[in-house]
């Protein structure tokens, strides 16, 4: 068993489980190493308190599941079979005290099947302890987010340059979408934004046929998956020329931007991040223009625990991923967003993204 899977096996008296079922795929690779998409097939990895875990697959994905999982005892169901009798045959026709699984990821029709074939007397949400566990990134984790990272940065560098006179937004996106396969990424880790001019006034835009102009303001927020890992930036550039106006909120989302990344340190809660950045916007008159959190969680999912939000007791621990984007977005002028990933460690904050953030001005 690899490090995380033997932490959770061995927390597993501390909980009160008996057994307990992971079935989302991030999970079982997480804990496995094993990496797939089963669609509408059964997946899931078993440990049984004081047992050796079992992993369960469809057949299809026998061969991949031998080469890459740490877990060696591996059983297939085919397309016809059942599996929650597999599932069941793994109990030797004991029930379950409580059986620990991912509510979140159950559906119903699901969990009723698992109920029929395994009616443990109390199902437990093991969803609060894989979080805390993905919540503090090992080593390796973070040398595949900043991989990641150097990724999208490469996208992004390489993207700028087919900002060019007649060019729309879903064309960028287009560009940024190919350039990611081409250095190496496995695709986007979300839906990549462009947005331009009052576009940028909305905060999740959804980029469309509008050509660049003079005087817009240009926003990308883009990242990429690597080695099952995410990345998550966004810059606003100038096109051309930058007003007053356009360039006083960018220098004030800059500097909240690094009160934020300032204020990201262990011991501190996710809520004082929040703060130290809305302070600045709200201090140069913009606080209206700043509606959404000053960041999220990063790692296997784009967004994953902590919520960065002003009301986020939660302390910030050494192992910690999250960004740091604050922004401010007028209606009808348009808006900057600046968004960095942020390691937390003894020493202090490490920003994963290194792409240049002063105001930039870009040329058709």
């Amino acid at each position: 068993m690899n490090e995380a899977l033997q932490s959770l096996a061995g927390g597993m008296a501390g909980e009160g489980l008996d057994a307990l079922l992971v079935t989302d795929p991030k999970h079982v690779y997480y804990l496995t190493g094993f990496a797939s998409n089963p669609h509408e097939r059964f997946l899931g990895l078993l440990l049984i308190r004081g047992e050796e875990p079992v992993l369960i697959v469809p057949a299809l994905d026998a061969e991949a599941a031998h080469a890459a999982s740490s877990v060696t005892t591996i059983l297939t169901h085919s397309d016809t079979d059942n599996p929650y009798e597999l599932l069941k045959s793994q109990f030797g026709g004991k029930t379950p005290g409580t059986l620990g699984i991912e509510k979140e990821h159950f559906s119903v029709s699901r969990y009723e099947l698992l109920a029929d074939s395994v009616p443990a007397a109390q199902f437990s949400d093991i969803g609060p302890l894989l979080r805390a566990m993905r919540a503090k990134k090992t080593p390796e984790e973070v040398s595949r987010m900043k991989h990641a990272a150097e990724l999208v940065e490469e996208v992004l560098r390489r993207g700028l340059k087919h900002v060019k006179s007649g060019v729309s937004e879903i064309e960028l996106v287009a560009e940024l979408e190919y350039l990611m396969k081409k250095v190496g990424a496995s695709g986007p880790s979300f839906d990549t934004m462009v947005l331009s001019g009052s576009n940028t006034a909305l905060p999740h835009g959804v980029p469309g046929d509008r050509i660049i102009q003079p005087g817009d303001f240009l926003m990308f927020d883009l990242g990429v998956y690597a080695a099952g890992y995410a990345s998550d930036i966004t810059r606003t550039f100038a096109v051309e020329e930058a007003d007053s106006k356009l360039t006083e909120i960018y220098n004030t989302v800059l500097a909240a931007n690094l009160a934020g990344i300032a204020a990201s340190r262990a011991g501190a809660t996710f809520g004082s991040v929040d703060r130290a950045a809305r302070e600045v916007i709200e201090n140069a008159g913009y606080g209206e223009y700043f509606m959404h959190r000053v960041g999220h969680g990063l790692g296997m999912d784009t967004h994953e625990y902590p919520s960065l939000h002003g009301l986020n007791t939660d302390i910030i621990e050494n192992g910690n991923v999250f960004t740091v984007e604050p922004g401010i977005y007028v209606p009808g002028v348009g808006g900057v967003r600046i968004e960095d990933d942020v390691f937390i460690t003894a020493e202090g904050p490490v920003t994963l993204t290194s792409f240049p953030k002063e105001l930039t001005i870009l040329h058709l």
